[in-house]
């Protein structure tokens, strides 16, 4: 497999930064940054992903499963979608700028 399809491959597994008030001040205090990524993606697959797309080095990985909640939508009920967030810091000495590469 060539390069460009694995790093391909990651684009599938990490769908976007989550850029907020909260996650810049972690990536800030701790080097704590977050993602939003399939809900079928694992921690090693996520770390791997982080890694090919932003050229850094992953200390460690933590992830949450949010449900979607039922909602109103024009008078009927409406469900939104399931989303899988991953909180990723880096080493010592790394940083990330989240705004190039996905």
């Amino acid at each position: 497999m060539s390069k460009i399809q694995a790093t391909e491959g990651m684009y599938t597994v990490l769908k976007r930064p989550i850029i907020t008030e909260k996650t810049a001040s972690m990536g800030a205090a701790g080097n704590w940054y977050a993602f939003e990524v399939d809900t079928s993606a694992d921690k090693p697959a996520i770390k791997r992903a982080v890694e090919a797309v932003y050229n850094v080095k992953v200390d460690k990985v933590n992830t949450s499963n949010l449900n979607g909640k039922v909602k109103r939508f024009r008078g009927g009920l409406g469900r939104r979608n399931d989303v899988k967030k991953a909180f990723i810091r880096l080493a010592a000495g790394q940083t990330l700028d989240v705004s190039t590469g996905v």
